[in-house]
């Protein structure tokens, strides 16, 4: 059978893009500890935006590498010009972040004009996606529902993070910050549709059993996660005067999403054979320490959506621990494992490989540890700074987390060299598979 070559080039470009974010994020963690390192050619307010980009393109990029490889039918005209899109708008995004121009909102500061090739790929990929699977719609396990909706609500809420543009949002302040802040939760709500969706396909793959795929309890997961999609964004928005119902609706959906999920990966666990753990090895390692993060993320999410507690906790640290245990800890391992399953399924591993990447996922998992335990401690230490001092400025303060900076920059090191071997062996295997199989 003739493989599409271009899945394998979405999913290299994301792993390539995965290291640079790793990169960039390591070096704006020097620059706590040395200031003016890389200050004039790399300042912090450079490398921040370029290692949001790396990290969304990583995760996005394997999504849609893992989606369209799964799937093995379509267009190819308009997968080759998907990917062209993309990669044109992220070359022209870094330029323009490397030049300093930042003119979007955050965490999508690009130049306004670059929203239109990004939305025209999601386009094409919709196209793509429901052209494939539409004929069998009446049979759709729910990996394929969550698959959709995510293409639909990128593309929605990629366009609602772009209303700042129309004079009638622009004008109101207030307005303005609650859209921008809305369409973020709900963009990030929509690749999470994707990646979940590959977890729950790459699952049901190991297990060569799609019943679970199809069961009520998968589908309650899907409709709880649509809901968050479309309303848990409001947590994020608990210190703009919005109406109290709004707030306290956010809280009550924020508490229920990764239960479920939780669950899922739990019982599916269970029900493996020993001999099928040992067939997916590396997919299933990567899946089960997703399934811990989850677990440890879930804690921290429902403290910080607790609005008492969220007074403290927004703009700190503690934040940013939130946001990393979900883009590395819950998705960049799942991403990890369902590449795993690809390269596995074809016996692409040798043994060499297999304990080059264990010792890697070893790395990887006691450094990412760490990180985000002292992110949670600087998180912690800001908060106190910020409500219950009134007498050091905020240089002294920095100062005095000169050591905590420093511990924190090795264990990213830690974390970028166990990646680092993970990503690497897969790129090689990949190349090796380009080598051996049939492409078109």
């Amino acid at each position: 059978m003739k493989i599409n070559k271009f899945p394998f080039y979405y999913i290299s470009i994301g792993l390539i893009s995965l290291l640079l974010a790793l990169l960039c994020g390591l070096l704006a963690g020097f620059q706590y500890v040395v200031p003016n390192l890389f200050k004039e050619i790399l300042p912090f307010t450079v490398l921040r935006p370029l290692h949001t980009l790396f990290a969304v393109s990583w995760i996005l990029l394997a999504a849609i590498g893992g989606i369209y490889f799964y799937l093995q039918s379509g267009n190819n005209k308009l997968i080759k010009w998907h990917f062209w899109l993309f990669i044109s708008a992220g070359i022209g995004i870094i330029f323009s972040y490397l030049n300093k121009n930042f003119e979007g909102k955050e965490y999508l500061e690009f130049p306004k004009y670059f929203y239109f090739p990004i939305a025209l790929g999601w386009i094409f990929f919709g196209i793509n996606y429901f052209k494939t699977t539409l004929p069998n719609f009446k049979n759709w396990p729910v990996f394929y529902w969550m698959w959709a909706t995510g293409i639909v609500f990128m593309i929605y809420h990629f366009t609602e993070a772009h209303l700042w543009l129309l004079p009638y949002f622009r004008s109101n302040y207030i307005q303005n910050v609650a859209m921008q802040w809305k369409a973020g939760g709900s963009y990030v709500g929509s690749w999470n549709m994707l990646v979940y969706g590959t977890a729950l396909f790459v699952m049901s793959k190991i297990s060569n059993d799609e019943s679970y795929a199809k069961s009520p309890k998968a589908f309650f997961f899907y409709l709880l996660g649509l809901t968050n999609l479309m309303f848990g964004w409001a947590h994020h928005i608990y210190i703009i005067p919005t109406a109290p119902w709004i707030r306290y609706f956010a809280y009550a959906i924020s508490m229920t999403e990764w239960v479920v999920l939780f669950s899922i990966i739990y019982d599916w666990k269970k029900g493996l054979s020993a001999e099928t753990k040992i067939e997916f090895s590396i997919a299933y390692k990567l899946m089960i320490l997703a399934d811990l993060w989850v677990l440890l993320n879930l804690f921290l999410a429902l403290l910080m959506s607790i609005p008492s507690v969220n007074l403290f906790t927004h703009g700190t640290h503690i934040t940013v621990a939130h946001s990393m245990g979900t883009t590395i800890g819950i998705n960049t391992l799942i991403l990890l494992s369902s590449i795993a399953y690809i390269l596995e399924t074809e016996n692409s591993f040798t043994k060499l490989s297999q304990k080059k990447i264990r010792s890697g996922i070893k790395i990887f998992h006691y450094s990412f540890l760490f990180f985000w335990i002292i992110l949670l401690i600087l998180g912690v230490q800001k908060s106190y700074w910020m409500f219950f001092t009134k007498d050091i400025s905020f240089g002294k303060f920095q100062e005095s987390l000169h050591w905590i900076y420093f511990i924190f920059s090795v264990s990213g090191l830690g974390l970028l060299l166990g990646l680092y071997v993970v990503v690497i062996e897969f790129l090689r295997n990949i190349r090796l598979k380009k080598n051996t199989a049939n492409y078109h």
